[in-house]
């Protein structure tokens, strides 16, 4: 009799291999992020996507408040095209920062979502920066 765990038959290796490293195309981790952000010289830009006095009380070092609302094609050429985008919001119980996503690669942007957001920073026991 199969258990809960095998009685869906796992997918073959190169099934899991392909699985998985897209899902690595599209999210990061808090921890990447901090030791990209602890290196000194990350190779993205870093939104935090809630609105500005959530940000003001705490937000990632480094990241620029950019509610997703507010990110448009016009905004974003304040970048080069290519720019690396990393998106965050509140953590796993909002939306924000998967309306982020879908805004900027449907502007033409490459995007990763942090997931976990500024919960799972937390949770990881990184600090935050605090003001606008």
């Amino acid at each position: 009799m199969a258990s809960p765990v095998t009685d869906i038959p796992a997918a073959s290796p190169a099934e899991a291999a392909a699985h998985f490293a897209r899902k690595l195309s599209l999210e990061t981790d808090c921890w990447d992020v901090h030791e990209s952000l602890r290196s000194g010289s990350p190779d993205f830009v870093l939104l935090d996507v809630r609105g500005p006095a959530a940000f003001a009380k705490g937000h990632l070092p480094g990241a620029l408040n950019l509610p997703h609302g507010k990110i448009t094609e016009r905004r974003m050429m304040e970048w080069p095209e290519g720019t690396l985008f990393v998106v965050y919001c509140a953590g796993p119980h909002c939306n924000g920062a998967d309306r982020a996503v879908l805004r900027l690669a449907r502007i033409g942007r490459p995007v990763k979502l942090m997931i976990g957001g500024i919960t799972g920073w937390i949770d990881e026991g990184f600090a935050l920066a605090s003001g606008s």
